[in-house]
């Protein structure tokens, strides 16, 4: 199962880089993209779900690092009121 990260930019500026055991995350971000805070965690912290379950269900177990990545996104948003992040890049990109 191909893994990959994703540089996002917070509001403040800061970048973080964040991991997927799956490469699902091109189905709901997007390299460029700029989503508000509330919605930047709403589709990155779905699609770490289904990836953590897509693991689980080749692997028997789910991906404790796919919820743990939910889990500080969700903390370093909280830090944001309003405000939008940019996916800067997505790595591996998709296949052509």
């Amino acid at each position: 199962m191909p893994e990959m990260t994703f540089l996002v930019r917070w509001p403040d500026g800061t970048e973080a880089s964040c991991y997927s055991p799956s490469l699902v995350m091109h189905d709901y971000l997007t390299t460029g993209g700029v989503y508000p805070v509330d919605e930047f965690v709403s589709r990155s912290t779905e699609a770490l779900g289904v990836a953590s379950v897509r693991v689980a269900e080749r692997y028997g177990f789910a991906c404790t690092s796919a919820l743990a990545q939910a889990d500080e996104i969700r903390s370093a948003a909280s830090a944001f009121a309003v405000g939008s992040v940019e996916i800067l890049r997505m790595e591996p990109g998709l296949p052509a």
